[in-house]
C-alpha cells in the first residue's frame, strides 16, 4: 500500500473514533436527563380526583369527591324567549308575497329568453298595424273619422279574440 492510502485509512479511523467519542457523550447526556427527569415526574404528577356523577361510592373518603345532584333547570324563561323570537319570524313570513313562492311554468325560461325579441316584434307590428288603418282610412274615403276609428277597433278586438283562441 501507498502512503497515501494509509493516511486515508488512518484519518478514516481516527474519524470513526471521534463519532463514536460524541455519540457516547450523547448517550450519557440522555441517561442524565432522563434519570432527571424520570424523577421530577415521578414526585410531582399527580393523578386527577375521581368524579361520581351518577354513583354513591360507600368509602367515605370518595364519597367527599361526589358531585352534588343535578337539578334541572328552569325552562320557562328559555321557552319564553324562543316564543318572542318566533313571533317576530311570523311578521317576516306575513310579508313574503306567496305568488312569487309558486311554482313556475315548463316554458318561463323560453319566454324569458325571447322577451327582447317579441318587444321589438310588437313595436314593428302597432307600426304596420297603424300603416294599414291609414290605408283603409284613405281608401274608403270615410269622412266622419269616428265611425271609422270605431269600426276598426271592433275589427282588431275581433282579430285580438281570434289570436287568444289560437293561442289557447
Amino acid at each position: 500500500m501507498s502512503d497515501n492510502e494509509e493516511t486515508m485509512i488512518g484519518s478514516m479511523e481516527e474519524e470513526a473514533l471521534k463519532r463514536k467519542q460524541r455519540l457516547d457523550e450523547l448517550r450519557n447526556k440522555r441517561k442524565l436527563n432522563n434519570s432527571f427527569d424520570s424523577n421530577e415526574t415521578k414526585n410531582s404528577i399527580q393523578l386527577p380526583k375521581p368524579k361520581f356523577r351518577n354513583y354513591n361510592p360507600s368509602d367515605k373518603s370518595l364519597q367527599e369527591n361526589s358531585l352534588p345532584k343535578a337539578r334541572p333547570e328552569m325552562v320557562k324563561d328559555q321557552l319564553t324567549d324562543e316564543l318572542e323570537i318566533a313571533k317576530s319570524n311570523n311578521a317576516l313570513v306575513d310579508d313574503i308575497d306567496l305568488t312569487k313562492l309558486a311554482p313556475k311554468k315548463v316554458d318561463w325560461d323560453l319566454k324569458r329568453n325571447i322577451a327582447k325579441k317579441m318587444d321589438k316584434l310588437e313595436r314593428k307590428t302597432q307600426i304596420a298595424i297603424a300603416e294599414l288603418i291609414r290605408i283603409r282610412l284613405k281608401s274608403s274615403k270615410i269622412e266622419d273619422l269616428d265611425q271609422a276609428t270605431e269600426d276598426l277597433e271592433s275589427a282588431n278586438r275581433n282579430i285580438d279574440l281570434a289570436d287568444d283562441d289560437i293561442d289557447d
